[in-house]
């Protein structure tokens, strides 16, 4: 099992399992995921989620040793239709689910672990927590979930895209994608302990409250952005496929292989 789960006073938490791999992100994993965030999402019972990680690091995103069952022949349709679902479609999911979300992290957080943090709606980071998204060493200009703009204001959200540079948990919070930094030690039980006052709050204003916030950046343009932007991240996969046969991968699994 790549994820656990656990419901403990209207608090539902769910588990990334696999530390041995940095809870990198495998085709199981991502499902089971998405399963325990529905299961979640349909308990009466649970008031709050709370998305953690066991072991040293959080996510150090997708495992690129993870083959999917795929053609013979790679080609860009294949890819779009694989990644709309798994990446686009879930986060999606995830982030309008109408109950309050809150995601722990520590240590690297990795590309693709932006895409499991993001669609929360508060964020705990450890001080050790280091954010950031290398996927431009690949020729692609981000993870198919462009919450960059959104969460970090376009200059910073350039900044970290050009350099691949980690953003530190004391400058996400000072940007407001945090909410709160803790001692590594903490991390657990200052989330818990922010789950519990949320969860004494009434179940319909706070999915009241969710949504407006939620519509209130939809009208701005939030929803629109993400799905364009993803037909921008394919392009990056078009090119790869027609002229590099993406050989960047083998240097993002070294980088990742550092971490286990």
């Amino acid at each position: 099992m790549h994820i656990l789960y656990e419901v403990k006073d209207r608090i539902a938490t769910i588990g990334l399992n696999r530390p041995e791999a940095a809870n990198a992100q495998n085709m199981a994993l991502l499902d089971e995921l998405d399963a325990a965030w529905t299961r979640a999402a349909e308990d009466e019972e649970v008031k709050v989620i709370v998305l953690r990680a066991e072991g040293k690091h959080f996510s150090a995103g997708h495992d690129l040793k993870d083959r999917w069952p795929a053609p013979d022949e790679i080609t860009l349709e294949w890819i779009y239709r694989a990644e709309n679902r798994r990446y686009l479609d879930y986060t999606l999911r995830w982030r309008n689910t109408p109950k309050p979300s809150i995601a722990a992290v520590q240590g690297r957080c990795i590309a693709g672990g932006l895409m499991l943090c993001w669609p929360c709606d508060l964020i705990v980071a450890a001080e050790d927590a280091l954010f950031s998204d290398p996927v431009v060493q690949m020729g692609i200009g981000g993870v198919e979930y462009h919450g960059h703009t959104w969460e970090l204001g376009p200059r910073k959200a350039k900044e970290i895209l050009f350099t691949g540079r980690p953003l530190t948990a004391a400058e996400a919070e000072q940007v407001g994608m945090v909410n709160r930094v803790v001692a590594r030690e903490e991390l657990d039980s200052a989330t818990r302990e922010l789950a519990e006052r949320i969860a004494q709050m009434p179940a319909f204003g706070l999915r009241q409250a969710k949504r407006a916030v939620n519509q209130s950046l939809d009208v701005q343009g939030f929803y629109a952005a993400i799905q364009s932007v993803f037909d921008i991240h394919q392009t990056g996969h078009g090119n790869a496929l027609s002229v590099s046969g993406y050989p960047v991968l083998a240097k993002l699994e070294e980088m990742k292989e550092k971490l286990r």
